[in-house]
């Protein structure tokens, strides 16, 4: 171990063990990881999996228990948590704070304003606000600090627990981003992902397709690519021992190294729109699912990586599966999600080896999911909220109650037993215990 660091770092090493305090070596000095409990776009591990235990079978023909519930403005920012404090990001609609943005921290157990960082984030002429004026993107916890990125790509560092600003940059401006959102134009929607000592953002353009910003003081530490830029977010997988930054782009998937931006590999995935939306799902077989609405559909790559070259190879693609922009879910060899973009939404599952589809079932409309206890939890967009055990032949479905009031297309937040959940006018906790 001594040989491993210096000398110094051996001795500050021993002293904090033993005064209780964990101190993780890596690469770097500053280096960050994500936060434990739920830091992050997708939670821990980015996959909509929560580590949470002992949850009710069932609720009561009123819903599970409400904590509290209290307004907040547009947006379709999931809720990041740590330390009993809930982070999110909304917009004032009306009022004289009309065009303000909003990274807000608020008491876990009360929904308390515990702090707020507002910002001037006017709406350009050409802006589709017709779904809503975002923010989109979910804040990321990174040891003390909080980041966020607006609908304008407006991104801050605030300090998690006061909200003081550390740092910022104007995206939009600063990297000549001369279209938010593609096509469609409805804002920056992608939530940033923490490697090492950086933060990386994909941005779509040339030379600065993807970025990654030193978390310490936003310097670039790398901008790479010409591809054009997409809604989804950033997943890191490992390939083989081999880590890799997966970005779901506009018209195809790639394979970086995180470490420098290099290209590993890349593959093309199309759509009506030039919109992937929804974010990739990675397996321990080195098999990696994807989907998109828009004439698209599903498929599943192949990665296997030596000697630092990877080889990808398609095992199928289908129309069957079209998860718009909700998660998607894997389950030893099932995918499950929700498929359907504007018209009707079916739940789906889907052999992640074959292509097969084992079965789709109504009674949802487009819905957001998490998976918790061996359960489902499921927000569709008409605020229906369901409790469901995955089976063979569909959804056993254990309780359903309608409690929210306005679109809901934020992605649930699942912590102990403690569910949070907001559409585009309130957020609400809920208590899961039996």
């Amino acid at each position: 171990m001594i040989g491993a660091m210096s000398l110094r770092d051996f001795f500050v090493a021993f002293i904090l063990a033993f005064s209780g305090v964990a101190l993780a070596f890596t690469s770097q000095d500053s280096a960050a990881e994500p936060s434990p409990g739920w830091p992050q776009w997708g939670g821990p591990n980015r996959d909509f999996k929560a580590g949470s235990t002992g949850l009710a079978e069932a609720w009561p023909e009123e819903g599970p228990p409400m904590l509290w519930r209290r307004p907040l403005g547009e947006g379709y920012s999931t809720v990041v948590a740590e330390d009993e404090t809930l982070y999110t990001m909304y917009r004032h609609s009306t009022g004289e704070r009309e065009g303000q943005e909003v990274v807000v921290a608020l008491d876990a157990g009360s929904g308390q304003t515990r702090w707020e960082y507002r910002y001037e984030e006017p709406i350009p002429e050409k802006m589709n606000t017709g779904f809503g004026p975002g923010p989109h993107s979910t804040p990321l916890i990174v040891g003390d600090r909080l980041f966020a990125v607006g609908a304008i790509a407006k991104l801050h560092a605030l300090d998690k627990k006061t909200g003081q600003l550390l740092w910022s940059r104007d995206l939009y401006n600063e990297f000549s981003l001369d279209r938010i959102g593609l096509k469609s134009n409805r804002g920056y929607a992608s939530s940033p992902i923490a490697y090492k000592d950086t933060l990386i953002l994909p941005l779509g353009g040339i030379g600065k397709a993807v970025v990654a910003l030193r978390q310490a003081d936003g310097s670039v530490a790398w901008k790479r690519h010409d591809f054009q830029l997409s809604p989804s977010s950033p997943v890191l997988i490992e390939v083989d021992g081999q880590k890799q930054l997966v970005l779901f782009m506009a018209a195809e998937i790639i394979g970086l190294n995180p470490d420098n931006g290099d290209s590993y590999w890349s593959h093309p995935h199309k759509t009506q729109y030039d919109c992937n939306i929804s974010t990739p799902v990675w397996g321990e077989d080195n098999l990696l699912f994807m989907s998109a609405a828009y004439d698209s559909g599903s498929r599943v790559l192949e990665l296997k990586q030596a000697n630092g070259a990877t080889s990808v190879r398609e095992l199928w693609f289908n129309k069957r599966m079209r998860v718009h922009f909700g998660p998607a879910i894997r389950l030893g060899d099932v995918i499950y999600g929700s498929s359907g973009d504007f018209g009707p939404a079916f739940f789906m599952a889907v052999d992640v080896k074959t292509g097969l589809l084992l079965w789709r079932q109504r009674g949802l409309a487009k819905a957001q999911i998490v998976f918790a206890d061996d359960k489902f939890l499921i927000v569709d967009e008409d605020g229906q909220v369901a409790l469901a055990r995955p089976g063979e032949k569909g959804l056993d479905i254990l309780s359903k109650v309608e409690l929210l009031e306005s679109r809901a297309w934020t992605a649930p937040t699942v912590v102990g037993t403690h569910l949070y959940l907001r559409d585009r006018k309130s957020i609400m906790a809920l208590d899961l215990a039996p």
